[in-house]
């Protein structure tokens, strides 16, 4: 009876081993590149008699790598993007001819462009947001913002604003105001902020939020903090437009214009002009906003709410204890 009731631990330890064995041969075999699909027809050098400009590139290209397990030049090279080109040969070439397809013209539609470098692409989260993204709902190509027979103008970080300049307008003007991040200078570039593959953020942001993706650099920015200020940890947007302004800080508009979108104007001593009739105090002295009355004219002209609210971002300023000592921490002072 004991030996029946004794556990059998040897045969438990060969069980899980077996088991661990099998998980690393399913991670090892899902950790390897997804390869080309393999398809027939001839390659770069029967194909470089016509097209020698656009093959020399291919071939020096990433593509065109043929120690790249993932690239045409491993399973079919021309033929994976173009189909078989043996009846295009023999027709003695020509747009068209012999079935041939051009991912790169306007016959194809943006769909059927778009499987062809799926069929490759589909994998990794940069593109995990495609189907159904901007860009894809709006007709959108691959084709449309990368090259492959010429330098992509989208890998290389001076270029690739021009490429997003030829549809985005609006933001190409703005970028050539005077307080703007360092774009044209190639220091920043849209996809340092922007996934054109398609998010889960608003306006295509790489990361969930506005301010998630700001906090990227701006990391100062994020606390948290004793005090926070609405608007920074909603979104960066409402004060700041990334893309350029003409007022300091890349600031929608000036101080203190832009706090009197959500504050009423104060001071302690409102600027009037003179001759305005000026309404006396009991004790003799002007009325000023913070003592019961304001004048006919403010001049809010040069007034900046950051001269005593410094820490606008939020603030750590501890409580005073004093009630009518030192103004009430809540109110973003350093």
């Amino acid at each position: 009876m004991a030996n029946r009731s004794r556990f059998n631990w040897s045969r438990v330890a060969g069980i899980f081993s077996g088991a661990v064995l099998l998980l690393a041969g399913t991670v090892a075999l899902a950790a390897q590149p997804a390869a080309a699909p393999t398809t027939g027809g001839p390659g770069p050098e029967v194909c470089k008699a016509c097209h020698a400009a656009r093959v020399e590139f291919y071939q020096a290209s990433v593509h065109g790598q043929k120690g790249n397990l993932r690239g045409p030049a491993n399973a079919g090279n021309c033929a994976v993007c173009h189909g078989d080109g043996t009846e295009h040969v023999k027709a003695g070439g020509g747009r068209g001819v012999g079935g041939i397809r051009n991912p790169g013209g306007k016959t194809m539609s943006p769909d059927d462009k778009n499987a062809t470098c799926l069929a490759c692409h589909a994998a990794g989260s940069k593109r995990t947001h495609w189907d159904g993204s901007t860009h894809q709902t709006r007709g959108t190509a691959c084709t449309s913002c990368h090259t492959m027979h010429s330098p992509d103008k989208v890998l290389t970080k001076l270029t690739q604003p021009e490429v997003c300049f030829a549809c985005h307008k609006q933001q190409r003007a703005e970028v050539n105001r005077t307080f703007r991040h360092p774009i044209l200078e190639g220091k920043v570039v849209c996809s340092d902020c922007h996934n054109p593959h398609g998010s889960i953020g608003r306006a295509l942001m790489k990361r969930d939020s506005v301010v998630d993706t700001c906090y990227q650099c701006h990391a100062e920015k994020r606390g948290p903090f004793v005090h926070n200020h609405g608007p920074v940890t909603e979104d960066c947007a409402l004060c700041h437009n990334p893309h350029g302004t003409v007022a300091d800080s890349m600031l929608k508009l000036r101080p203190p214009f832009l706090c009197h979108q959500c504050h009423t104007p104060h001071g302690g001593n409102v600027a009037q002009l003179k001759g305005q009739n000026q309404q006396l105090s009991k004790y003799g002295s002007l009325l000023s906003a913070t003592s019961g009355g304001k004048s006919g004219i403010n001049y809010t002209q040069g007034r900046g709410c950051a001269n005593c609210h410094t820490q606008i971002h939020g603030s750590n300023n501890p409580a005073s204890g004093i009630p009518l000592g030192n103004p009430t921490p809540q109110f973003f002072l350093r």
